[in-house]
């Protein structure tokens, strides 16, 4: 069945990659998709790149908004899509030219899916110079709870994005993909890995993703636990062991740190400053 995709491209600030990631687009074996493009809010050249490329196929639109994150750009996207499958698309990364060739039809034939996703390699400047490769797992919920599974850019029915309502925009530090994959499988729905190298992602040295994971995770994790409780307290005994394997993971990465030289030389070189600090605090 030759049915419409919707791809969504959210940009802010990412000019530069955009020409290549929607080439990727452009170059897709399947033909019958549209790609709406969301500035959002970028201070560069992403409105003029977009433009050029609506004028070039019909098939790309634009759409422009004040900045306020992914969610929202996806959203707002989404919202004015016609198709009746979504495919969210960074605007730094890449989809090999047979992804919705090989994805679309396991979705078209097995009605309990919601999701189809693929395995994925990382680079940083030469996309055939692979430096990790990620190969998800799992079909529920359930192997979702303590790691997303499943890439942003996977592909999924519109109806799980209105059954869910969208994309959390309350999460603006990122993982807001990771939850809307739980809020999905979590009402039925099943998802896929197909065991093929179909998505490459850009890993920057210094991405919103690599900023989440270094200041936000373990609020975001508090945010997700405490949102889809009933699951966590459904899955108790596992939700206990991964919290005792964090504490103890944490233990053990403090205590190597105090064990260390450099913390000990640290520690002595400071000592002087410390007993100054200690003796005007008694004085006051």
């Amino acid at each position: 069945m030759d049915e419409l995709v919707s791809i969504i491209v959210p940009c802010y600030n990412q000019a530069k990659f955009l020409e290549e990631t929607l080439q990727s687009v452009m170059d897709q074996t399947y033909t019958n998709w549209e790609c709406i493009i969301v500035n959002d809010g970028s201070t560069d050249n992403t409105e003029a790149v977009s433009l050029r490329w609506c004028k070039l196929d019909e098939r790309f639109k634009y759409l422009s908004k004040a900045n306020g994150g992914p969610s929202t750009a996806r959203n707002e996207a989404i919202k004015i899509s016609k198709g009746n499958f979504i495919l969210p698309l960074d605007a730094d990364d890449y989809i090999s030219k047979n992804y919705l060739n090989k994805l679309l039809p396991e979705l078209q034939n097995n009605k309990s899916l919601g999701i189809i996703s693929c395995y994925t390699k990382f680079f940083s400047d030469d996309i055939n110079k692979a430096t990790y490769e990620l190969k998800p797992k799992g079909t529920n919920w359930k192997n979702l709870l303590y790691v997303n599974q499943l890439i942003v850019t996977s592909l999924y029915r519109k109806e799980c994005w209105q059954e869910v309502g969208g994309y959390d925009e309350a999460m603006k530090e990122g993982f807001e993909d990771w939850e809307f994959w739980i809020a999905v499988t979590k009402r039925g729905w099943n998802y896929k890995v197909m065991d093929s190298f179909l998505f490459f992602y850009r890993k920057a040295k210094i991405s919103r993703q690599t900023d989440a994971i270094k200041h936000h995770f373990e609020n975001s994790k508090t945010y997700i636990f405490t949102k889809h409780k009933e699951l966590y307290v459904e899955d108790f005994d596992n939700f206990i062991k991964v919290l005792l394997y964090d504490i103890k993971t944490h233990r053990t990465e403090t205590m190597k740190i105090k064990n260390s030289f450099e913390y000990k030389l640290g520690k002595l070189m400071t000592k002087p400053f410390r007993a100054i600090r200690n003796l005007l605090l008694k004085q006051e």
